[in-house]
C-alpha cells in the first residue's frame, strides 16, 4: 500500500512539474511591453512573445491553448506568424485591413486566404446593409400579399351580396330590397 501511495505521489509531482514547465511565464514579456520599446527595435522572437502575451490576455488558459492548436499548434510557423502579426497589430498599431486583416493576421483564419473584397470590412457595415435589405424585401412581399389578399376578398363581393347583407342587417326594407334588386337587373 505504501508503494502505491509513493508511486502516486511521484506521478503527481511529475505531472505537476510538467504542467508548470509548459505554463507561459509572461513576466519578462510584460516588462518588455511596459518599457514601450519601439517596434523597429524588436526582434521577431520578441514580437512573438508579445503576441503570445496578448493572446493569453484575450483567451486565458485553456482557451489560449485551443486557439494555439487552431492556428497550427505549438512551435509551428503559422502560430509564430499569428503571434508576430498580433503583436504588430496590437503593440505596434500596424493596420491589417479590417476584419479580413485580422483573419490574415491569424494565418488565414478558419476560412483560409479569403480575399477582403467580399464585403467583410468597414466593421460589418455591409453585413448590416444586407440584413436591412433582406428585411425590406420580406416586408414588401408581406405587404403585397396582404394588399392582394384584401382586393381578392373585396372583389368577391357582388352588388347583390352587399344588398342581401344590408337587408339582413335591417338597413333597408323588403320593398327597398326588391326595388334595388330590379334596378340592378337581378
Amino acid at each position: 500500500m505504501k508503494k502505491a501511495t509513493l508511486l502516486l505521489m511521484v506521478l503527481f509531482i511529475l505531472i505537476s512539474s510538467q504542467a508548470l514547465a509548459q505554463e507561459h511565464d509572461f513576466a519578462k514579456t510584460k516588462l518588455l511591453i511596459d518599457s514601450g520599446i519601439s517596434c523597429s527595435k524588436l526582434t521577431d522572437e520578441q514580437l512573438e512573445e508579445i503576441g503570445d502575451y496578448y493572446m493569453e490576455q484575450m483567451h486565458p488558459g485553456e482557451a489560449h491553448e485551443l486557439m494555439d492548436k487552431m492556428m497550427g499548434g505549438e512551435d509551428s510557423e503559422s502560430l509564430k506568424q499569428v503571434h508576430i502579426n498580433m503583436a504588430k497589430r496590437l503593440y505596434c498599431n500596424e493596420e491589417f485591413g479590417g476584419m479580413m486583416g485580422m483573419m490574415n493576421m491569424m494565418g488565414g483564419g478558419m476560412m483560409g486566404n479569403y480575399p477582403g473584397v467580399y464585403g467583410y470590412s468597414n466593421y460589418g457595415y455591409w453585413n448590416i446593409f444586407w440584413i436591412l435589405l433582406l428585411i425590406a424585401v420580406i416586408f414588401l412581399i408581406v405587404w403585397l400579399v396582404y394588399k392582394l389578399g384584401i382586393k381578392k376578398e373585396s372583389s368577391s363581393e357582388t352588388p347583390l351580396s352587399l344588398l342581401k347583407k344590408r337587408f339582413a342587417r335591417g338597413e333597408i326594407t323588403k320593398k327597398q330590397f326588391g326595388d334595388m334588386k330590379k334596378y340592378m337587373g337581378e
